[in-house]
């Protein structure tokens, strides 16, 4: 039995003060969730029953496509995350035991799980395997943000896969986006997939599950037929007209320093320019890439095009080999890449001395594309338009990432060692449930998706303790919960208005109220909380049937 009067639901007035997202906003005002300090957070039992409701679902379409549950320690060996390299990922949590054996908090589990196939796995009868659990896990993130949304510890469904090939991989993968596909439907959920980078997870190709908000971390660049994260999204640049005739040779430009000063200059488009990003690898030591004046670097674009990681170069480096901040230009002092929507032809770039720029002519050659995709760019002949998401899910092939530096191998059916390949799958249940606060709110509050909400029906009831529209109201709540639905009474000594607008804050599907007007009608007052829809009264003389069925009705 869930009633008011017994539940720790601490509701507030006002948001916190340092709250921006509006689930970080309405979340703790609804009594759902507490901070406990930067990027820690505590769930409140409603909040929990919501945490808890999307668990259940992602566990039932895991279930169905053939994962086995079980469940790994939080804390990890630091020899196995060295083993794959990933030790010196920043936001690892690092600790040692009283005998100084060195542990980090998990990030993931590639690594555990990993390890435990690779010590039970022995032949090829033995693949393919889908193993998944729930569990805590660790981020040193270094600014916590947004609630539940950005944190340093959260609860993560994580699946991995062992197949024997590419083909078994392929398979696999295919049958879990499915299933990611159903969870995010059932949640109630926006959503799309997207193509996205592989990161710090390694392997061959990644998905990402988008629910597209205002307080999205992530941009997402969007056309018919067509999705990816801006991270690695392609695009065919929008057109710019060609350089003026008239300009050419050393254009003196004192004191402008920026695309727009000099294209506001000499009266030119800034896609007429050449914007100068200095970087330094290992690898090749200083290169100045060169995008579009209209256009932006995707710094992982960049890396991945390089094949290697690079900083931004100091005024130190571009001292050493005569550049200027601010003028840059390309030099045969310095290697250059060209970003691919580079066309060759006339543009303004940096004259390589203090306030001055010149007319350069970029020759045909090898490009790289590296720039961040711009709305109105195409995809097969439709613009992009680019729009926040968050994410709440991704899937990776990790190939033998893993299994490789692990030793998790099998023998085939000739007897030959093989290296299983392996996929990895992640949901973040607190971030479906932000998700669905952001996508369905309004002024009032929170408006949850049925399948996710924390209780399926609000029964409030108006009027003190010992009252007939009380008795009626506590008949209601017992013949709707003996129906099979989850019901949270309002049985406080409170009046109306402050009932009512925490009905709205909560967000729970269908409100039924109980006062004396809808009582001398025989009826309980009906709302549907998405729209705050007035919905047909329900009699009270079998009401269980009739809310049921109203229930049902409701997204």
């Amino acid at each position: 039995m869930t009633r008011l009067t017994e539940l720790l639901l601490p509701t507030e007035r006002q948001p916190p003060a340092d709250a921006d997202a509006l689930s970080h906003k309405l979340m703790v005002r609804a009594g759902l969730i507490r901070q406990v300090g930067a990027g820690l957070w505590s769930w409140l039992p409603a909040g929990w029953r919501v945490h808890q409701n999307v668990v259940a679902i992602i566990r039932e379409e895991m279930d169905a496509v053939g994962g086995q549950e079980l469940l790994m320690p939080l804390i990890a060996p630091a020899e196995l995350w060295r083993r794959t390299g990933r030790y010196e990922i920043p936001e690892l949590f690092k600790l040692s035991d009283r005998r100084e054996s060195e542990l980090l908090l998990s990030m993931s589990h590639e690594e555990t799980v990993t390890f435990h196939v690779a010590g039970a796995v022995r032949s090829y009868r033995d693949l393919p395997k889908l193993l998944y659990h729930f569990q805590l896990k660790g981020r040193d993130e270094p600014r916590p943000r947004a609630g539940v949304l950005r944190t340093r510890e959260f609860v993560m469904k994580d699946a991995y896969s062992f197949d024997r090939d590419e083909d078994g991989l392929a398979a696999t993968y295919e049958r879990c986006a499915r299933a990611y596909d159903r969870i995010f439907d059932r949640a109630g959920l926006e959503w799309y997939a997207v193509e996205s980078d592989v990161g710090m997870m390694g392997g061959s190709g990644a998905h990402e599950y988008m629910a597209p908000c205002p307080a999205g971390e992530n941009d997402v660049a969007l056309a018919p037929g067509y999705a990816a994260n801006v991270e690695v999204a392609s695009a065919e640049p929008q057109p710019v007209p060609p350089l003026p005739a008239a300009l050419s040779g050393e254009l003196q430009t004192p004191g402008l320093t920026t695309v727009d000063e000099v294209a506001a200059s000499l009266g030119v488009p800034t896609g007429n320019l050449l914007k100068a990003f200095p970087i330094v690898t290992e690898s090749r030591g200083l290169v100045v890439v060169f995008v579009r004046g209209d256009h932006r670097i995707e710094e992982i674009k960049l890396a991945n095009a390089l094949g290697e990681p690079f900083v931004q170069a100091g005024a130190s480096d571009l001292e050493r080999h005569g550049l200027v901040g601010g003028f840059i230009g390309p030099s045969d002092r310095v290697a250059a890449v060209y970003d691919a929507a580079v066309a060759p032809g006339r543009y303004v770039a940096g004259g390589n001395a203090p306030d001055r720029h010149a007319v350069v002519d970029v020759a045909a050659g090898e490009r790289l594309d590296v720039r961040r995709v711009e709305p109105g760019d195409r995809v097969g002949g439709h613009a992009i338009r680019v729009e926040p998401a968050i994410e709440v899910g991704n899937i990776f092939k990790l190939g033998t990432r893993y299994s490789e530096p692990l030793g998790a191998t099998y023998l085939d059916e000739s007897g030959r060692e093989q290296l299983i390949v392996m996929g990895c799958y992640g949901i973040g249940p607190a971030r479906v449930a932000a998700a669905a606060v952001e996508q369905f709110a309004d002024e009032q509050g929170i408006s949850w998706p049925r399948a996710i909400a924390p209780w399926d029906v609000h029964v409030v009831a108006l009027g003190k303790a010992g009252t007939p529209e009380r008795e009626a109201a506590e008949r209601l709540y017992a013949a709707v919960r003996d129906s099979g639905l989850s019901v949270l009474l309002d049985d406080r000594d409170a009046g109306t208005g402050e009932k009512l607008t925490d009905a709205e804050l909560l967000g729970v599907p269908l409100r039924l109220t109980i006062g004396k007007r809808s009582l001398e009608s025989g009826t309980a007052e009906a709302q549907a909380r998405r729209g705050a829809r007035a919905l047909e009264a329900v009699p009270l003389d079998g009401a269980a049937d009739a809310v049921a069925e109203l229930w049902r009705t409701l997204p």
